[in-house]
């Protein structure tokens, strides 16, 4: 408080103030250069607030301000006691700042409020009384806010400014595209603090505030200070992008491109979280795992998605990770397999064990020899690093091993990968050489083909076949297979080249009944492989398949000939043996009693007999019988059936010549003068004829 002789002191200065000229920072104790009058509009100047800058010899007021702008003059007046008032002019800004050495007590109440000037109007604010030096405005929370999530709430946590304890706190948040949403924080201790709810689908946006709590009760209550920077809170989990991942093949310089397309998923951001260095972004990176060559230095390195990186032909596995400040999100992993083509070691094969040998790189350059079984799991792979200072002088670089050193000495097919670098701690400076594969132990026998089959082809050729070699397993190993026969008779060889694809050749111009001997072999670029056990053979005479069907096809032909030669025959025999008889013969068929006189029969020819004859013939005996001499003939006549033709009488067969058979039969006719028949024709094939049945 200030005594007597200081406010006297201040009272005589505001005195001697009044009718001078007013400073530009001071306050004026002028009339103002506007009429005092209000409008009564609704519109104009409101919630003044008017405070001490905390921390600060610096005093305020600031006000909002509702109406138009264009010309808008604002004015900040002070009322030490009626009658003794001063403005502050401030022009178009809603505040004004001023210090205790500007004509306005900040010990004793002072009344304030706000007269907006515009369109030769004045529009004036609600009046308020303080005491600015006690109504004091505390900083707002700095941006070091830790945010953290704790028992499904959001904890955010900051240091409390200097001399401002005892603080009162609020908080409001947004999401994108909607209002405020209020709340007040826990009481506060010694570390300012304040929970908030929690939510996981959308990003929102915090903003925190404080002021001083009420010492007194009824005191006027002391301004918020502003709000602080906004906190953003990302969504829950962090998404993940959608990654399209491509690798280039191997070049020349031993690298192969690797590109990472991607996509973020978006997400609706509120107005103070949008940025790049917003809270609220999500961050990926990209993590490469070199898997191969595991006795180098370092394996891994972190690179932002989206840049496109080199690799080496070794295995990677690549993960893009998402961040935000809650942590990591969850990782998508892509395994890229090795680069392997198909080369010709240079490879030799001594006492001392075996050497490979390759084109020397620039002076300084770290390789790395890679080998593991083809087809194992990455914990049997065995790498060696290989120092500078053990290159070649001839500019080549080797790499020796022995059977004894257990390195590559199993019979089996082996992958061999040899790296280079010139910067061997950064995992993506690595290149390949190069990278094939090798067959270990002993080739030469290992390789060997067996089960070696011959098969007869023709009447000159063979057929020879067997198991493929383990070299086959092996791509790029097994150069060609060999066949070599021998005639034993004269001891002469030829030998003949297989593609190592191949398991099957047909020997030609080969010779029945002579023996032969066959024997196979895998050969590798940088060794021949070992022969066989011989096989050996020799050339059947076989009787063709064609001549047998023929042989079959004559016989049944043959037999068939003989058949219809003897069927012939024995008709032909048949024939004579048994001759047609005429028709009719002698016999007593065609004598008759004297009692019947004269009668009809009808003869009908049978059904074998329908080619010859198609009518039915009735057959008339003309009978002339005298009882005493037999001569007189007999009155009645016998009328043929109707439609039966009429019979021509011209052929003459005497009874006595019953021992012959005519060719014709016709129907008879009997007279007793001459003893004879007279008849017509009948058929010629009757077999009672033969058999003398009538």
């Amino acid at each position: 408080m200030w005594g007597p002789v200081t406010r006297l002191s201040f009272l005589l200065l505001l005195l001697s103030r009044q009718g001078a000229a007013c400073g530009t920072n001071e306050c004026c104790f002028q009339d103002p250069p506007y009429l005092d009058a209000h409008s009564g509009s609704a519109l104009g100047p409101r919630n003044l607030s008017c405070y001490r800058i905390s921390s600060s010899a610096t005093y305020e007021c600031s006000w909002q301000y509702e109406g138009p702008t264009a010309g808008v003059r604002h004015f900040l007046m002070c009322c030490l006691s009626p009658g003794h008032c001063c403005y502050f002019t401030a022009g178009s800004d809603t505040s004004r700042q001023f210090s205790d050495q500007d004509g306005v007590s900040v010990l004793y109440n002072v009344t304030f409020w706000v007269e907006s000037w515009v369109a030769n109007r004045t529009e004036k604010s609600p009046e308020i009384t303080l005491q600015l030096y006690s109504s004091v405005k505390y900083d707002p929370p700095g941006k070091d806010i830790k945010v953290s999530k704790s028992s499904g709430q959001l904890l955010m946590e900051w240091e409390t400014p200097a001399h401002q304890n005892d603080a009162k706190v609020q908080f409001r948040y947004r999401t994108a595209n909607s209002p405020w949403k209020w709340g007040d924080c826990r009481p506060q201790n010694d570390t300012e603090s304040c929970v908030c709810p929690l939510e996981m689908e959308v990003a929102r946006e915090f903003q925190l505030r404080r002021r001083r709590r009420h010492l007194q009760r009824g005191a006027p209550e002391v301004p918020w200070s502003s709000w602080s920077s906004p906190v953003c809170i990302p969504p829950e989990p962090p998404p993940q992008p959608e990654v399209r991942l491509s690798v280039e093949r191997l070049g020349q310089n031993g690298k192969r491109k690797l590109s990472l397309d991607w996509q973020p998923k978006q997400h609706e951001l509120p107005e103070g979280c949008q940025g790049p260095m917003s809270d609220a972004a999500v961050t990926y990176r990209v993590y490469l795992h070199m898997l191969s060559c595991s006795c180098k230095a370092t394996a891994t390195r972190t690179l932002h998605l989206g840049k496109n990186v080199s690799l080496s032909g070794a295995a990677y596995n690549v993960t893009v990770v998402s961040k935000n400040r809650f942590g990591f999100g969850p990782n998508q992993t892509w395994h890229i397999p090795a680069y392997t083509e198909l080369v010709a070691l240079n490879i030799s094969v001594g006492a001392n064990g075996t050497t490979m040998h390759w084109p020397a790189r620039d002076q300084g350059t770290t390789y790395c020899v890679e080998w593991q079984p083809r087809g194992q799991d990455g914990s049997l792979t065995t790498c060696t690093l290989i120092t500078p200072q053990a290159q070649d002088p001839s500019r080549m670089a080797t790499h020796s091993w022995s059977r004894e050193s257990g390195a590559m000495g199993q019979e089996e097919c082996y992958q061999i990968m040899i790296f280079a670098s010139v910067h061997p701690d950064k995992a993506t400076s690595w290149s390949t050489v190069l990278s094939t594969y090798y067959f270990g132990g002993n080739v030469s026998k290992a390789g060997t083909p067996h089960h070696i089959s011959v098969k007869n082809y023709s009447l000159d050729s063979v057929s020879v076949d067997w198991t493929p070699s383990l070299l086959s397993a092996c791509p790029g190993v097994l150069k060609e297979y060999v066949v070599r026969y021998r005639d034993e008779d004269s001891n002469q060889a030829w030998e003949q080249l297989v593609k190592p694809t191949e398991t099957q050749v047909t020997l030609r111009g080969l010779r029945a009944s002579i023996a032969y001997t066959v024997q196979v072999r895998a050969d590798t670029a940088w060794i021949r492989g070992a022969w066989s056990q011989p096989q050996r053979f020799s050339i059947e005479v076989q009787v063709s398949d064609l001549f047998i069907l023929l042989a079959s096809l004559g016989s049944f032909m043959s037999i068939l000939i003989l058949g219809i030669l003897g069927y012939l025959g024995l008709n032909r025999a048949a024939q004579h043996l048994c001759p047609l008889l005429p028709t009719p013969c002698a016999s007593s068929a065609i004598e008759f009693p004297s009692s019947q006189g004269k009668q009809t029969w009808q003869w009908i020819n049978p059904a074998d007999f329908q080619e010859d004859v198609s009518l039915q013939e009735a057959l008339v005996v003309e009978m002339s019988w005298d009882k005493g001499k037999g001569t007189e003939p007999l009155k009645e006549k016998t009328e043929l059936p109707w439609g039966a033709p009429e019979l021509a009488l011209d052929t003459e067969l005497s009874l006595e010549d019953g021992d012959r058979c005519k060719d014709t039969l016709r129907p008879l006719s009997w007279s007793p003068e001459s003893r004879t028949v007279r008849g017509t024709a009948l058929p010629r094939r009757l077999d009672s004829c033969c058999s003398g049945e009538t």
